[in-house]
């Protein structure tokens, strides 16, 4: 299970270095809302987050009435996210109240339009609403290719279906943002999915060798002093970077965020050596 949470131009200017070091694992940002608007912090916090070592992912906050409008989301969805890489799913908000009149049936044609059109394009998509909207709204039977993303503010999650991400609570308190923010928990391995299907802008690769600014994702992975080092001083776990891709006796040096990658003087930036392999 890793920590998240979930933000919008509503949390204002974040710092997300602070919300790193106080121990939130991913984020979902919002991207845009309806066929035309984009966030006016989706590009400003996609940025400070990867740059803080927070792994992120988007949602999209839907108006749509018809299946040809859920089309047109999904297309301005894929404007905003090209060239971007993404850890987490990109989900499909729908919960607003303007929908709610529509019949079961359209509102299942909808989700399922803008979800096979983000699919198509390479990315995993997932479902994001309220327990009693995915149960008595949405035909999940129809939709179950999709993963879900529920919020159901409770100690507890009591929904029956599946699900890879709670939205627990809307009153969380993150060093970093003012205000509150919306708390989740991820049940699934996604940036390991992300990377080894080559989905959400990640692309598999057989690399030989790595480059300076490579992103890796370490697991209980011995790390090194030096490039000589018989014994590893420990062993680490996250996301790292490649320091400056210069191979010494089968291994590279490492660096903990994006920010210090090449960064002078080395002492103060390498947090070690690891083994190519």
């Amino acid at each position: 299970m890793k920590k998240g949470i979930d933000v919008s131009t509503f949390q204002g200017d974040i710092d997300w270095e602070k919300v790193k070091k106080g121990g939130t694992e991913f984020a979902i940002i919002r991207g845009g809302y309806g066929r035309y608007e984009k966030d006016e912090k989706f590009e400003k916090n996609y940025k400070n987050a990867k740059n803080a070592g927070v792994s992120v992912g988007v949602y999209h906050y839907s108006y749509a009435n018809t299946v040809e409008k859920a089309r047109q989301e999904a297309q301005f969805c894929l404007s905003y996210l090209k060239g971007k890489k993404l850890e987490y799913p990109v989900a499909f908000d729908i919960e607003d109240k303007s929908l709610l009149p529509l019949s079961k049936k359209l509102l299942t044609d909808i989700t399922y339009a803008f979800c096979d059109e983000i699919e198509k394009h390479g990315y995993y998509v997932c479902i994001y609403s309220y327990k009693a909207f995915l149960n008595d709204k949405l035909d999940m039977k129809k939709l179950s290719k999709f993963d879900v993303w529920v919020a159901q503010w409770n100690d507890v999650c009591t929904y029956n279906g599946n699900y890879g991400m709670w939205q627990y609570s809307d009153n969380g308190r993150i060093s970093g943002i003012s205000g509150r923010t919306d708390l989740d928990k991820a049940y699934r391995d996604y940036p390991k999915i992300m990377r080894e299907n080559g989905l959400n802008g990640y692309k598999k690769s057989n690399k030989s060798e790595y480059e300076k600014g490579d992103e890796i994702t370490l697991k209980n992975t011995p790390v090194y002093v030096s490039s000589t080092a018989k014994s590893p001083a420990a062993k680490i776990t996250g996301k790292y970077y490649i320091y400056d891709g210069i191979k010494i006796n089968g291994r590279y040096r490492i660096t903990n965020s994006k920010r210090n990658v090449g960064r002078k003087p080395m002492i103060n930036y390498v947090t070690g050596w690891i083994d190519k392999k």
